[in-house]
């Protein structure tokens, strides 16, 4: 265990659990912001990317979390990964943002408020990522510095970005111990 925070006896304390979000956060922004751009540019989130995100939890979480806590949240991967594929067959969700989505569910603690917290954090960065797209798509000198980034023409919204989002801020508040 490379937690330095976890009791002797493997009990979590509030110190153990604000530094395993550190890391996540550290360990997952570069992927995140991977995915922005590439949502961004050709309106798609690679395979590597989820991979990545799934691969950061398997390895850092297990060294980072009690084990049979880290065993358990592969279970939220497995349930959003199937609401995600009912919602790309169903509500016209993009796959991308389905296994995006379910790679980065086991990073959410399993608990109701965590979950509240995450589906208010998603909703919040839906409306800002779509204004702040809408906003950027309108001003010439964005256009013109990124002219063939797919997503100014698109007549679908570059979710990743908002997924993305939410992500970041959740490890974000975790590591601060705030929630």
């Amino acid at each position: 265990m490379l937690n330095p925070y976890l009791g002797a006896d493997g009990a979590v304390t509030p110190q153990a659990v604000s530094f395993a979000y550190l890391c996540f956060l550290v360990l997952c922004a570069p992927v995140c912001l991977w995915v922005v751009r590439s949502d961004l540019s050709v309106m798609k989130i690679p395979n590597t990317a989820v991979l990545a995100l799934g691969g950061i939890f398997a390895v850092a979480g297990v060294l980072l979390i009690p084990f049979d806590i880290w065993a358990w949240r592969w279970v939220s991967l497995v349930v959003v990964l199937g609401i995600g594929f009912l919602l790309n067959a169903f509500a016209n969700v993009g796959a991308g943002d389905a296994k995006f989505a379910a790679a980065a569910a086991p990073f959410v603690a399993q608990s109701l408020g965590n979950a509240q917290l995450s589906f208010m954090l998603l909703a919040a960065w839906l409306l800002l990522a779509f204004f702040l797209h809408r906003i950027a798509r309108a001003i010439p000198a964005i256009r013109r510095a990124t002219p063939d980034w797919k997503s100014w023409t698109s007549p679908k919204f570059p979710m990743g970005t908002a997924l993305a989002g939410a992500l970041l801020t959740y490890l974000a508040i975790k590591a601060a111990g705030v929630l």
